[in-house]
C-alpha cells in the first residue's frame, strides 16, 4: 500500500473532529479510496468520511487494508504537516509509515492496533425532513441553544425550520424556506446538544452542511466539500419536553 496526499489539511481536520467522539478507528484503504466508520462508546452517535481515490495523487494498492488506529496518535502526526506539505501513507508488516515532506522529508512510524468491532456501514435511511443551511449558520444556533439547555429540538415543516431549547430559560431560531433550503414534511426530533457541538466542527471542512431527520428519529448530519464526505449519525432523545 503506498498513498500520497498533496494536500494533507482535510484529512487531518476530519481526524481532529472524530477524535473528540472515539479514540480508535480501523481506517479502510480500497479502490474507491480511503474512508472510515466509528461508534462512540455510548452508541449514541456515529461518524463517517470518505476521501475517494482520486484526491490523492499517487494511489497504489494490491488489496484491500484496514488499518487499526489510535487517533491521538494519528493526530499528532497530521499536526506536523504544515501548509504545502504533503502527507504519504505505506503499510509495513503491522505498522504504518507517515512521510511528511516539505523542506525536510520526516518520517513517523504507528503500530497498527486491532480495534475490536463489528465493521459497520453509514445507514441509509429515508428522511421526512432534508435541511440544508450554511455550516456557520448551524453552528451559531447550536451554540446559543448550548447556552440554555443540554439539549435541542429540531422542528421542521415545508416552509420553515425552527430550532429551540429550552430549560428555565430558552432559546429559539426560525428560518423561513426563503433563508436556506428546505424539503419537509412535519418532523419534530430531539437532540443532545453536547453531540452536537461535536459535529459542528465540520463546518472546518465544509460551508454548507445537510440535516436528515424525521419524527423522532436518528438524524444523518452531512458536511459535504467536492467528493470528499464527513458525517455523523444521531440518536433522538426520547423524552418529556423540559
Amino acid at each position: 500500500m503506498h498513498i500520497k496526499l498533496d494536500n494533507p489539511k482535510i484529512f487531518a481536520d476530519i481526524v481532529g473532529i472524530i477524535s473528540e467522539l472515539v479514540t480508535e478507528v480501523k481506517l479502510k484503504v480500497t479502490k474507491e479510496g480511503l474512508s472510515a466508520t466509528a461508534i462512540d462508546p455510548a452508541n449514541v452517535a456515529m461518524a463517517y468520511f470518505r476521501i475517494p481515490a482520486d484526491l490523492f495523487s499517487e494511489f497504489n494498492i494490491e488489496n484491500e487494508h484496514v488499518l487499526g488506529v489510535n487517533l491521538e496518535n494519528l493526530k499528532a502526526v497530521l499536526r506536523r504537516c504544515k501548509p504545502g506539505a504533503s502527507l504519504i501513507m505505506d503499510r509495513e508488516d503491522n505498522t504504518l509509515k507517515l512521510s511528511i515532506s516539505d523542506r525536510v522529508k520526516r518520517d513517523f512510524t504507528l503500530a497498527l492496533l486491532d480495534v475490536g468491532g463489528d465493521d459497520k456501514e453509514l445507514p441509509v435511511w429515508e428522511f421526512n425532513s432534508v435541511i440544508k443551511l450554511s455550516s456557520d449558520a448551524l453552528s451559531e444556533v447550536v451554540e446559543d441553544c448550548s447556552v440554555v439547555s443540554d439539549a435541542c429540538t429540531l422542528i421542521a415543516e415545508p416552509d420553515k425550520f425552527i430550532v429551540e431549547a429550552r430549560g428555565l430559560n430558552a432559546a429559539r431560531a426560525e428560518f423561513s424556506s426563503d433563508e436556506i433550503e428546505i424539503h419537509s414534511a412535519s418532523s419534530r426530533a430531539r437532540f443532545s446538544l453536547e453531540y452536537l457541538g461535536k459535529f459542528i466542527k465540520g463546518s472546518k471542512i465544509s460551508d454548507r452542511a445537510t440535516i436528515n431527520f424525521s419524527q423522532n428519529h436518528p438524524m444523518r448530519l452531512d458536511f459535504p466539500t467536492g467528493n470528499v464526505l464527513l458525517s455523523f449519525v444521531l440518536a433522538p432523545r426520547i423524552e418529556q419536553e423540559d
